[in-house]
């Protein structure tokens, strides 16, 4: 039975899914997306998701408030029988989840119940998980704590920024969700009660957050590095004992099979080509930084142009 089907999702995570919906026997018969933003000199925001539609003769709906009762009234006339939903941008109320005869269905980017919220990828990362993958379940008022109807499991790459699994992830989602509302238009689900004992949080990030935890473990200073790429970057000040800190990104690091004397932060220059930075547990070699106002480099070139001391150490976050 083909469902007619409204899409509501914003940003490049959404996009191979609402394109995936398109190949489907199933009728795609609105996109709700977030409203256009307005750069700095009046440029417009590309909506690559709007742009779909429009290619597709597919009405546009673009409110700012979803859930107020001219919204409601508009999704109303779609008719449709399931709302699929991804990274949208907006808590769906009840009112407006009781419109379509099937309810809605929500991608998310974690292994539910684990990392509930805004930022399942990056808490991913920074937590040092190895797997990770898409689960799709029907929402329910209260945060991501619908039933499963559908999961794809994925390990994550040693050097896997965030930026880049996200993208990964983008493209897994596209058969399960194909897969999901098929089985929906046939009753053929089986959904399956999330283990709230399992619950774990991911709230969004602030940009205060990319800051690197020097005094956490080796790997998991890794990961933070990873973890905050391409927002909100993992960024960093090393404290000179002569001259002004200088502030910068570490973009690559990886665990040493050695320690820095001193305290998390303390650092270490081997042959003006290697520079290691003790951490809680164990230190890191960084590999790759950008130093505030230039180009990525490599750790070598950056030691080349600047002399550091044992002296200047690597600033922890505030608590």
């Amino acid at each position: 039975m083909s469902l007619r089907l409204v899409f509501l999702g914003t940003g490049s995570f959404a996009l191979p899914t609402f394109r995936g919906l398109y190949e489907t026997d199933h009728d795609v018969v609105g996109l709700v997306t977030q409203p256009d933003r307005t750069g700095q000199g009046h440029h417009r925001h590309v909506n690559p998701l709007k742009e779909l539609a429009e290619e597709n003769s597919t009405p546009v709906f673009q409110p700012a408030k979803a859930n107020e009762a001219d919204s409601i009234a508009r999704l109303r006339e779609f008719e449709a029988d399931l709302f699929v939903v991804a990274a949208y941008g907006q808590i769906l109320s009840a009112e407006l989840l009781s419109l379509p005869r099937l309810g809605a269905i929500n991608l998310h980017a974690s292994l539910l119940p684990k990392y509930r919220g805004a930022a399942p990828i990056q808490y991913a990362v920074l937590c040092g998980e190895t797997e990770t993958g898409i689960t799709i379940f029907q929402i329910e008022p209260k945060l991501d704590a619908g039933p499963v109807l559908g999961v794809v499991k994925t390990d994550i790459g040693g050097k896997e920024t965030y930026g880049v699994l996200q993208d990964r992830l983008s493209e897994l989602a596209v058969p399960l969700t194909q897969q999901v509302v098929d089985e929906l238009s046939t009753g053929t689900t089986k959904p399956l009660t999330q283990d709230t004992s399992l619950v774990t949080k991911a709230p969004r990030l602030t940009k205060e957050q990319g800051q690197i935890p020097w005094q956490k473990p080796a790997r998991l200073v890794c990961c933070h590095i990873r973890g905050v790429q391409p927002w909100p970057k993992p960024s960093t000040t090393i404290e000179l004992a002569e001259g002004k800190p200088l502030r910068l990104l570490i973009l690559d690091a990886e665990p040493a099979d050695r320690a820095v004397p001193g305290a998390p932060g303390s650092i270490e220059v081997e042959d003006r080509k290697r520079l290691f930075v003790q951490t809680g547990e164990g230190a890191v070699e960084v590999l790759t930084l950008q130093p505030e106002g230039r180009k990525a480099m490599s750790a070598a070139q950056f030691l080349n142009g600047r002399t550091l001391s044992n002296a200047d150490r690597f600033a922890l976050p505030a608590e």
